[in-house]
């Protein structure tokens, strides 16, 4: 069994400032108060009870939406018809105001001095959070924010992702959570179980369009058994440049995504590098190609996924001749994927026309 491993810490300054800090929020049994019986609140109200909150929904004059709601929802919901006392924030996990006139500001004072984090709808100022657009596909939820700058656009957006989504995809999340807990009875190490989400997510995105099946987890614990008997490691020989990133092929983007070290050779658009997942160590190619091996060699060794990334084609281009020896002798295993081919092989490894992305 492969002994759990040390990640390298991530170099300072690869996340780019963000406007808000996007989190997922546990409600289940917890108390939301509802300050407001506006229609907007009532989207609100009814999104908190579907995370499993507890709703008090205190409005003096409820519109009938919200009567409705309270009614359809009784054990979720509880409606008083009064107006909100800064009492009704102790014990609340989060605090939602919906307000017609001026009085956004004083509940927002209350809130902070209890210590709840407040929403003030469609007043972005007084809100401490904000609830986004969202794509429920439940376990599965995608959340959008324009840091309430564009609504419609965060609209068009989640309109956007979910055409792309499969049908089935939720029930693959489903099958997620469900399939997690043998995979970690069996305590494989890091590479093999990484691989095993790897394909998990192939056959999701590919396949999704119908449920799951008991096959579907077998092939998948296949692959990573067979990643544990190997080591762990692996080198990806990825072609990727000279070029511009939007033309790389999804097979490279996968490939990308799941290294853990990106051994990058000169002539690679910096584009293609902020393909890999942020936390993956990138480290510039030694200048001779044999200690460019022997670093590949040593970190597949090691139990790692790397990503060699070099111009031209792996499976044709004569700028890869020799590296497929890489892994001579070595229990790791050893794939190519052609990325962004390079415009001047003279194996003809053109690259793609804009648009052309396909997977490999």
């Amino acid at each position: 069994m492969s002994e759990p491993r040390r990640r390298a810490p991530k170099p300072p300054g690869n996340i780019e400032p963000l406007a808000t800090l996007p989190v997922f929020l546990k409600l289940g049994g917890r108390r939301v108060l509802v300050a407001g019986g506006t229609p907007p609140a009532v989207w609100k109200a009814e999104l908190v009870a579907a995370a499993g909150a507890q709703v008090i929904v205190v409005a003096a004059e409820p519109c009938p939406e919200m009567d409705a709601l309270a009614a359809a929802m009784p054990d979720r919901i509880a409606l008083h018809r009064r107006d909100w006392t800064p009492e009704d924030l102790d014990g609340a996990a989060i605090a939602i105001g919906a307000f017609e006139g001026d009085e956004g500001e004083p509940f927002r004072a209350a809130a902070q001095a209890a210590g709840v984090p407040v929403n003030v709808i469609d007043v972005p100022p007084l809100c401490e959070f904000q609830f986004g657009t969202i794509v429920a596909r439940s376990p599965l939820v995608i959340g959008i924010s324009t840091d309430g700058a564009a609504p419609v656009f965060g609209q068009a957006l989640r309109a956007r992702i979910e055409a792309l989504l499969p049908a089935e995809i939720g029930a693959w999340a489903v099958a997620a959570k469900v399939w997690r807990e043998p995979l970690q009875a069996l305590k494989l190490g890091f590479a093999a179980r990484r691989r095993f989400w790897e394909l998990f997510a192939d056959m999701a995105l590919e396949g999704g369009d119908r449920a799951p099946r008991e096959e579907d987890r077998l092939l998948c614990m296949e692959a990573a058994t067979a990643t544990e008997a190997a080591g762990g490691g692996r080198v990806i020989l990825v072609g990727a440049g000279p070029g511009p990133a939007a033309q790389v092929t999804l097979g490279a983007v996968r490939a990308l995504q799941s290294a853990d070290v990106i051994l990058h050779e000169p002539g690679v658009a910096p584009g293609v590098l902020s393909l890999g997942r942020r936390e993956a160590r990138r480290i510039p190619a030694p200048h001779d190609v044999e200690t460019r091996k022997a670093t590949a060699r040593a970190l597949a060794d090691d139990g790692r996924t790397v990503a060699w990334v070099g111009p031209g084609d792996p499976g044709t281009c004569d700028h890869w001749q020799g590296r497929d020896a890489v892994l001579d002798g070595s229990s790791a295993t050893l794939e190519r994927v052609a990325g962004l081919r390079c415009p001047t092989c003279p194996h003809g490894c053109a690259a793609p026309g804009p648009g052309a992305a396909q997977d490999q």
